[in-house]
């Protein structure tokens, strides 16, 4: 999660995306790399690791250096280059040899060949740091104490010499003594030098009756910091020269059939590798987003318009290669790229380029003409209409909800999911279901375990996250209702909306179901809609009056946010009626769709 908080500033601060990418491939590599610098290395990190024994560590460190190239090429230049990990590739020109030299540049990390033993940084919280730092000026201040050449110490230190300067001779007396110790004790007293003074004296201090409050006071304070528990993030770093792999062709991808040897280089379809930029991660990253590069730019302009339209100008995003689909606006393609480059790669000018755009800002209505001319918008006749993401489906509905966190940054919470299906068999860990604030921030910050994703994402079509999702497919399905209709944080989400609705709708049912309208879609109710709703309400309300439990139980207790806590001024049967009419507003096509 702290590389995430990383991922998250360096967005919001418009970080220009060609150091963004420097920073993630290689930050470890540039001069004097700061701790985020670092940090920012973690995005290679996220590949798969098997711990568990009986299984090859190195076979499991060479996959994850393979996905590491394949990650890259697809991210940043969208081309599927893992196809030539087995054998050049079937229809882009790209063969074995070019896939090996390109594997060479991530092959001299410090990838450990078990995962808890690869490079890990220390990335305190403010409040961890702040702690951390006293605690320290503590411990300072304790072993200078500890090893100040007080009356006492020195005292134990002559009583202790004295005992021990008969055995000297003996073979076995050094054996548990510093070297530098056991040398200053040869020397005659008044010949040692400072040096020599202070190392006996430290050396009996470690266990001397006059300072043993001091080491206890000094243990306390070592257990305090363990007791911090300041995450440690796995990061990228780089081999020293004298422990370099070599690097060879696997011969039909297995990594203990190895060919010939390669370098680090780029595949020659491409412009050459800049002539003054070193040969390692800093100057791939460098490659990649050279003025020279024909792709990145595309590839990353094309994931904004994505996002943006539902579908990029090249649809295929993961493939601008020979099988991919063609660009359906291409000189749209490359005017975005070079305004991208050139305005310094900021994103941030760069969704306000399209976003205020005519084409962006057209209706989305659909009329025969259109639906026959254009049916899947290609040709961009009318705005972008799509079903939102998982994450965003999550958010949208808690903003609406009245229940969204603001909070940012730290460390992921468990939103609740149906019991019995989180299960850790060796490590024991359970789902421990968040409560107050943490229940309900944003869906990016929800904890994901890859053999069991949070479910109600997964049903929306979000990855399991074994290899690097560049583009995801939209469906629409029956389990999705299932979900926004039944799963307990939606039923919440509902019961917060019911209790706005009636906190600031106004007096009357069809007042509320108004402005429960309004705040779900962002526009005026229509008549007949908050006629069905209205009938709806008083349907339920029939039914929930005659069945009270199941009224109380119903409403809930959720109470949104973003409206001073007061008395409801209705009864359960009402507060249930209304739940039910929030959970149909929050399952509306309207609401779920990005219109």
């Amino acid at each position: 999660w702290p590389y995430r908080d990383w991922l998250i500033r360096a967005l919001n601060a418009d970080m220009p995306f060609d150091q963004f990418t420097r920073e993630q491939l290689a930050g470890d590599l540039l001069p004097q790399p700061t701790v985020d610098q670092l940090l920012a290395t973690a995005f290679h990190r996220n590949t798969m690791a098997n711990d568990e024994g009986g299984t090859d560590d190195e076979e499991f460190r060479v996959a994850a250096v393979k996905d590491r190239v394949d990650t890259t090429m697809q991210v940043w230049m969208g081309v599927t280059f893992g196809c030539a990990k087995c054998h050049s590739h079937k229809y882009d020109p790209f063969s074995l040899k070019e896939y090996y030299q390109l594997y060479s540049f991530f092959n001299q990390t410090e990838d450990a060949d078990r995962f808890d033993d690869a490079p890990k940084l220390p990335v305190p919280t403010l409040e961890q740091a702040r702690k951390q730092a006293a605690i320290r000026v503590q411990l300072q201040a304790l072993q200078e104490a500890q090893f100040a050449a007080t009356v006492e110490l020195k005292r134990e230190a002559q009583q202790w010499e004295t005992q021990l300067r008969p055995k000297l001779d003996q073979p076995d007396t050094g054996k548990n003594l510093p070297a530098e110790v056991l040398q200053a004790l040869k020397v005659a007293e008044d010949q040692r030098s400072d040096a020599q003074k202070q190392a006996i004296l430290r050396h009996v201090a470690s266990f001397a009756e006059a300072t043993s409050e001091i080491r206890q006071a000094i243990q306390a304070r070592q257990a305090e910091l363990k007791a911090l528990q300041i995450p440690e993030v796995p990061i990228l770093r780089e081999l020293p020269p004298d422990k370099r792999r070599p690097n060879r062709l696997h011969i039909r991808g297995n990594f203990l059939d190895s060919g010939e040897a390669v370098q680090p280089d780029t595949p020659k379809i491409f412009p050459p590798f800049p002539k003054d930029a070193p040969r390692n991660r800093l100057g791939l990253a460098q490659w990649l987003t050279h003025p020279d590069n024909p792709l990145t730019a595309r590839v990353a302009v094309n994931r904004v318009w994505a996002l943006l339209f539902g579908t990029g100008l090249v649809e295929s995003q993961e493939d601008f290669g020979s099988q991919g689909q063609p660009p359906s606006h291409p000189e749209l393609l490359d005017w975005l790229a070079v305004e991208y480059r050139d305005n310094g790669w900021s994103l941030k000018k760069l969704l306000k380029t399209i976003v205020t755009s005519q084409t962006y800002r057209q209706s989305s209505k659909l009329t025969p003409e259109l639906a026959s001319k254009d049916p899947r918008n290609r040709l961009l006749a009318r705005g972008p209409r799509f079903r939102m993401e998982a994450e965003m489906i999550r958010d949208v509905s808690l903003a609406v909800s009245g229940l969204l966190s603001r909070k940012m940054y730290g460390p992921s919470v468990m939103p609740p999911q149906p019991d019995g299906l989180w299960r850790s068999a060796y490590s024991g860990a359970k789902w421990e279901t968040a409560t107050n604030e943490d229940r309900y921030r944003r869906g990016i910050y929800t904890f994901i375990k890859r053999t069991t994703p949070y479910p109600a994402m997964a049903t929306f079509d979000a990855p399991s996250r074994e290899l690097c999702t560049i583009r995801r497919i939209n469906t629409n399905t029956p389990l999705q209702a299932l979900v926004t209709l039944n799963d307990t944080a939606f039923v919440e989400m509902a019961q917060a909306l019911a209790r706005r609705m009636l906190l600031e709708g106004g007096k009357t049912t069809e007042e509320r179901i108004a402005h429960g309208l309004r705040l779900a879609l962002v526009r005026p109710a229509q008549p007949e809609e908050v006629t069905i709703l209205a009938e709806l309400f008083a349907e339920r309300q029939a039914h929930f009056a005659k069945h009270p439990q199941e009224a109380k139980l119903f409403a809930g207790t959720t109470t949104p946010t973003t409206t001073a806590p007061t008395t409801l001024p209705s009864s359960d049967a009402d507060r249930a009626a209304l739940t039910a009419v929030a959970n149909v507003i929050l399952n509306l096509d309207e609401f779920l769709t990005r219109n």
